[in-house]
């Protein structure tokens, strides 16, 4: 049942990547796309004002220059400076007096020409005419600026007259006080003016209004805005010319994921699978290592560690198959191997010495029914062994049912078994298990070992988890002990016991076994020489 919703699961996750990882590439080139569109608006934008500064510059210029010549108006001398700073100006077509709403000399002659209708303004002391009647047939091309009775003519596309490569581009030039309602001043295309007001007292505005993407631009010398908004099919081009480069490689990243997500499903399949074939077949067995009373040296027990080598000679860790056993439901077979070979390995010497124990780790399944009991009860009838023989560590892999386990774990100690929390301080119930359950030894992971001595953050803990040990009445097992600086600190600070590889490695029982009767004849020497 559970290999089958695993498969189930990593179906449903490959489908979700091989549809995800496309969606989010069109997702991403409609956001790329976005961003270039912004940014070319802005450039167009950038490029219009740069133009209507310098125009709205020379302008003004040109009308200072004749303000503080205080040449008689319409004289030689007047007309002389008209013509000589339209020489000397890029933008300017013509400058001249005004008076009565027209120009009645310029730079052209004196040639009365009309300036058309004006624009309201507000504060400003500058007024626009934005189409000067001409005499040529048409609309008039040019627009007048006038202040103080001096106006300065300007060609209405000038500012306009930028290179833009997206068709249906619109470009505008607005006023910042212009009151009316009407069309823009300059404008080359469809502008609003109500988009002045969104854009405040900004110095930028981009937006996009489901039709085009707009960009205002506020002068920093002039009362003027420059606008510019591209199409909505350019965004829509663009993003598909993107998508077009990002979709085929993350089809092909979505199908690799997708592929690797049904391998595993499948891989945990096959494993649950060849775990129940091994099973069958024998192909599990146990390796004990040494743990040792730190005080003596004497090693008082073994840990029982399930390894398992196929009939291929392939050696699978137990980092790979024990979840896998725990989610195909296979954790509880694995516990009851873990008895009939701890039993056809050790039975006679746990038989001889009752001092000397084994411990073995049960999982949160284990602890779920009183069948564990049962276990127990025939391994010491079968084995000979006695109940302090044997100790039996919880592992926080899964969520323990408390009620249950709680239950369970009494009936071990009337038994007189021993009770450890393996790994203390990994996993998310450590202090959850220390309040709840009745145990007897605590035993410290090597994460915290390996930070004795060391400049690493978690070197502080194994001293709080030794005194918190210390003050619940818990006996402790240090795990991962590599080192005689290790082993020291640890017996300084009042751990009783220790594990790892300055001991002894995991072995065959056998091994075990002679390592810990060579120690106790050992320390009989010594008490006779004593």
């Amino acid at each position: 049942m559970h290999s089958r919703i695993i498969f189930g699961f990593s179906i449903t996750m490959a489908f979700c990547a091989a549809v995800a990882l496309p969606w989010l590439a069109w997702q991403e080139a409609q956001r790329e796309a976005h961003a270039v569109a912004a940014d070319m608006t802005r450039a167009y934008a950038s490029a219009v004002l740069h133009r209507a500064d310098k125009t709205v510059g020379q302008a003004d210029y040109a009308i200072r220059q004749l303000l503080t010549a205080g040449a008689e108006p319409c004289s030689p001398a007047a007309l002389g400076l008209m013509r000589r700073l339209v020489l000397a100006t890029t933008y300017i077509q013509a400058v001249g007096q005004v008076r009565d709403g027209a120009i009645v000399c310029s730079s052209m002659g004196n040639v009365r020409i009309p300036l058309g209708r004006r624009l309201p303004q507000g504060v400003s002391d500058a007024a626009l005419y934005p189409h000067v009647p001409l005499a040529a047939p048409g609309a008039s091309s040019l627009m007048a600026v006038e202040r103080h009775g001096l106006v300065a003519l300007v060609h209405r596309d000038l500012p306009l007259d930028i290179s833009i490569s997206i068709p249906g581009t619109a470009l505008a030039v607005l006023h910042r006080e212009t009151v009316t309602s009407s069309a823009p001043e300059l404008a080359r295309g469809s502008v609003i003016r109500a988009w002045l007001a969104a854009l405040g007292a900004r110095r930028e505005l981009v937006f996009f209004d489901g039709e085009r993407m707009v960009v205002l631009l506020r002068s920093e010398r002039h009362r003027i805005v420059a606008v510019a908004a591209v199409p909505a099919n350019y965004l829509e081009e663009r993003a598909a010319e993107i998508a077009w480069r990002l979709l085929p490689l993350a089809a092909l990243a979505g199908l690799l994921l997708a592929l690797a997500l049904l391998f595993l499903g499948r891989e945990q399949r096959s494993i649950a699978a060849a775990l129940r074939h091994g099973l069958r077949r024998d192909e599990f067995y146990l390796l004990y290592q040494p743990i040792v009373e730190l005080g003596s040296g004497r090693c008082i027990g073994v840990e029982a560690l399930l390894r398992w080598k196929r009939a291929t000679d392939e050696q699978i860790g137990p980092d790979l198959f024990i979840p896998v056993a725990e989610e195909s439901g296979l954790i509880t077979r694995l516990t009851e191997r873990v008895f009939e070979l701890v039993e056809r390995d050790a039975a006679p010497y746990l038989a001889a010495y009752p001092d000397f124990h084994v411990a073995i780790n049960l999982s949160a399944a284990d602890l779920e029914s009183s069948a564990l009991i049962d276990r127990v009860d025939g391994f010491l009838r079968r084995s000979g062994a006695r109940a302090s023989n044997l100790m039996v560590e919880i592992t926080e892999r899964g969520f323990l049912d408390l009620d249950n386990a709680v239950r369970v774990m009494a009936a071990l100690r009337e038994r007189g078994v021993e009770l450890a929390i393996d790994d203390f301080g990994t996993g998310y119930s450590s202090l959850s298990y220390l309040e709840s359950l009745d145990l007897d030894i605590l035993k410290i992971d090597r994460s915290f070992i390996e930070a004795i001595g060391t400049p690493a953050a978690t070197r502080q803990v194994v001293g709080h988890i030794i005194a918190m040990a210390r003050t619940m009445g818990l006996h402790m097992i240090a795990e991962g002990v590599e080192s005689e600086a290790q082993a020291a600190f640890l017996k300084m600070h009042g751990v009783e016991f220790a594990q790892g590889w300055l001991f002894g490695k995991p072995m065959p029982f056998a091994e075990a076994a002679r390592l810990a009767d060579g120690q106790r004849r050992a320390l009989a020497r010594q008490a006779c020489a004593g």
